[in-house]
């Protein structure tokens, strides 16, 4: 598939511990299982995703770059913890043209005060959260919609 078919869905700190990390809050699914889900997803509306994850900020600004310089349709992007911290990542949307939809599994409203601002989501196109595992389905089906 061509890069303006492929969605990055990009994963930031401590989501490689999804499925035993908290499960009342992040829900039992692992990364993996979300990601097979995807991969089913993509491929039926005729898109591919590439899924990655870390646990360091300055990954996350260069896949960004990265989707930017081959022309991927768009970023899904869970940037954890970094949500709140981050203004690097910020920086990093404000200065590409691919869209950005926010996705977090929990509803950081609902949560600790400090989860409530969200330097990601003054950047990005728009924000999913707090539907679990499918708040990373709805963002696809967005991303396939832009």
């Amino acid at each position: 598939m061509s890069a303006t078919s492929t969605i990055f869905v990009l994963n930031g700190p401590n989501l490689n511990l999804l499925g035993v990390r908290e499960p009342e809050v992040y829900g039992y699914d692992t990364l993996d299982d979300i990601g097979g889900r995807l991969e089913d997803q993509a491929q039926a509306l005729g898109l591919a995703i590439d899924m990655r994850q870390s646990n360091h900020e300055g990954h996350l600004i260069d896949w960004l770059h990265e989707a930017n310089a081959v022309r991927a349709r768009a970023v899904i992007l869970n940037p954890g913890a970094f949500t709140h911290t981050s203004i690097a990542l910020y920086d990093a949307i404000k200065a590409i043209t691919v869209p950005v939809i926010e996705v977090h599994l929990s509803n950081p409203h609902t949560r600790e005060a400090f989860r409530h601002r969200s330097y990601v989501g003054q950047a990005a196109k728009g924000t999913i959260a707090g539907f679990g595992a499918m708040s990373y389905a709805l963002a696809l089906d967005a991303a396939a919609k832009l």
